[in-house]
């Protein structure tokens, strides 16, 4: 099996990436920190003020190691690539099924019924772990509704005479998950929480932890600073498994097509986004491994980290790649990192007609 590719996140501002025979220099101050070799790199993701040489950018696209250019807080602005890879006939057939209204539907409702699944197993664990949890009743409640939404989202079966659902009400039942999902999220975070009726210190920072809904563009609470930037790197990760099996990761089939958004990617990252980022947000907060003070607000009520939280966060993202978990479809005992790969080829493998279904990825 081929092994997982490191991917190599620059974080400090003023950082130069160039470009040394097949390796990659990393320099601050003009004074070389790092050097990688190319080949041990599956991706290179910069945040902020990173300046690359046109070499380096040239021998990356060659190499087939994807460029991803985000802001500091994680919002992505550009991606550099080489050509793509992979079969044109697989490529085309990728076009067709998005095109047929119940093929897309088909695959959309195994990728939301993962997530949903997955989501109400961040909530039963969290009860199970936490016998005295606030809000017990309410993430409780919340579970439930997600099951009976799981119900909803049940291929019929041979002998039954309903409709399959489509794209539409696919899509309805996810919105209508994630509220309910998003509703008892707050109930989650265990500790650091913020002082009654104080919700900003006088220097800026964030006054703790509090979770009322999601907000992105821009995250309006350390919470969703701390779940956007977890997005932005797995979003990195699934694009990047597309493009490895040569699926083209802007068509996708639960995301409708816009321009200079990767739908098959964030089809991709769906299955993920509780199991992998909602998890191990949770997880640096009630494990205090980040703290409300590396938070601040601006006075447009914008959140950012600051450079040793986010550090900490690209880090403890690494760490937890490298955990082993057996892949529930497959069988085999894989790295974390590994999963989103194994996905994509799985998802290629059904758009060529080799598999009946997509299997999606369901923690067990």
């Amino acid at each position: 099996m081929k092994h997982h590719l490191n991917t190599l996140f620059i974080q400090t501002q003023g950082t130069y990436l160039a470009k040394e025979g097949e390796a990659v220099l990393v320099k601050v101050d003009k004074k070389v920190l790092l050097r990688v070799p190319v080949h041990n790199l599956g991706g290179i993701v910069c945040f902020g003020r990173v300046g690359l040489s046109a070499s380096l950018m040239g021998l990356c696209g060659e190499r087939g190691v994807a460029i991803s250019m985000l802001s500091e807080s994680g919002m992505f602005r550009a991606r550099i690539n080489g050509f793509t890879s992979g079969n044109v006939l697989l490529r085309r057939q990728q076009y067709r099924l998005t095109d047929d209204s119940a093929g897309a539907a088909s695959i959309a409702r195994a990728i939301v019924s993962a997530k949903v699944a997955n989501g109400r197993s961040v909530l039963l664990r969290t009860l199970r772990d936490n016998s005295d949890l606030p809000g017990k009743a309410d993430v409780d409640a919340a579970a439930r509704r997600m099951a009976m939404a799981l119900e909803q989202l049940q291929p019929p079966l041979p002998s039954q005479t309903a409709a399959p659902l489509s794209l539409d009400s696919v899509r309805g039942l996810e919105g209508e998950a994630a509220n309910t999902y998003f509703g008892v999220f707050d109930h989650l975070i265990i500790a650091q929480k913020p002082e009654p009726n104080r919700e900003q210190s006088a220097t800026g920072a964030s006054a703790g932890f509090a979770f009322r809904t999601r907000s992105r563009r821009p995250p309006l609470d350390a919470v969703n600073a701390l779940l956007s930037f977890l997005y932005a790197m797995l979003g990195h990760d699934a694009r990047s498994a597309c493009e490895c099996v040569g699926l083209d990761p802007q068509v996708g089939f639960l995301h409708r097509d816009r321009p200079g958004r990767a739908g098959l990617g964030l089809d991709l990252m769906e299955e993920f986004r509780p199991y992998l980022a909602d998890r191990l947000a949770l997880s640096l907060i009630n494990r205090r491994q980040v703290s409300p003070a590396g938070f601040t607000v601006t006075e447009s009520g914008a959140v950012s980290m600051d450079d040793a939280t986010r550090k900490a966060v690209i880090s403890a993202y690494q760490k937890r790649k490298q955990e082993q978990v057996v892949h529930p479809y497959l069988g085999e005992k894989v790295s974390v990192g590994l999963l989103i790969h194994l996905q994509a080829r799985l998802m290629a493998r059904h758009i060529r007609g080799e598999l009946d279904a997509y299997p999606a990825f369901i923690w067990k």
